[in-house]
């Protein structure tokens, strides 16, 4: 229904996503409505108000997720609720005394690591340990046909602002990314950073095998380091993680290989 895919990303980490879907064979309809299912047909109308019947299987439907906190006994215990998601604070404890809560039903963002990371910190606690969860960022993966990664703030989050630094660095430009050809699709890797002090604010990905890329760039966020930080770490070549050493060094003024 949205006019573009994945809109929770920037139009420019799905460019390349929409690019190999195209280039694959797979017929897309943005804007579209979805109707009657049945006899192997599936009725849409297009964004124009055109009525088509496609040919199809099955019918994925994904409209998002909701909390299951209902139906097994939840709403009889008062626990403190904020909107569909149970309300913690930053130990992940509920309102109910030794009622803790982690994962997708504790709100965004709904991610396995997070949900983990949560866990390990009640565990720590019910054994007596000082711990809380308050982490810096938390990065994201969508494991499309090339791969998304972003980590802390994006283009969407700091528009109209003029205290910040962003700068790209393509794939292309990469020799690993090359070798591999994973350099062609138009992949890249950016960073966003504040102009004031150079804190990175934020970094995202696009590409062939970008996951690998989401845990060095949680790190440096995490870790508070600012864009010298990471121009000045040595990056193995030839690696993918060469691109977010270029663009950080591009974000400063002095990229080596664009």
């Amino acid at each position: 229904m949205a006019d573009r895919i994945l809109p929770l990303y920037d139009k420019a980490l799905t460019d390349p996503v929409m690019k190999w879907l195209t280039s694959h064979g797979v017929e897309m309809h943005l804007g579209a409505r979805a109707g009657g299912f049945g006899d192997g047909k599936l009725s849409i109308t297009t964004k124009d108000g055109e009525p088509l019947q496609l040919d199809a299987d099955k019918v994925l439907v994904t409209v998002g997720r909701r909390p299951r906190t209902r139906g097994w006994g939840l709403e009889n215990m008062g626990v403190t609720m904020d909107g569909p998601f149970v309300k913690t604070d930053n130990r992940c404890a509920t309102n109910m005394k030794n009622v803790w809560a982690v994962g997708d039903l504790t709100g965004e963002p709904m991610l396995a690591h997070k949900g983990s990371a949560q866990g390990e910190v009640v565990a720590e606690i019910i054994a007596g340990h000082d711990k809380v969860f308050d982490p810096v960022t938390i990065a994201a993966v969508c494991f499309t046909e090339p791969e998304i990664v972003s980590a802390g703030l994006g283009p969407n989050d700091v528009e109209g602002r003029d205290d910040v630094i962003t700068a790209v660095f393509p794939l292309a430009a990469i020799g690993r990314a090359l070798a591999i050809e994973a350099g062609e699709d138009g992949g890249f890797v950016r960073v966003l950073a504040s102009k004031e002090d150079h804190r990175l604010l934020g970094v995202q990905a696009v590409g062939q095998h970008v996951a690998e890329l989401s845990n060095s760039f949680a790190q440096m966020l995490e870790m508070g380091a600012v864009l010298e930080d990471v121009a000045g770490v040595i990056h193995v070549h030839p690696t993918l993680g060469e691109a977010f050493h270029e663009a950080t060094l591009r974000a400063l003024g002095h990229a080596i290989h664009i």
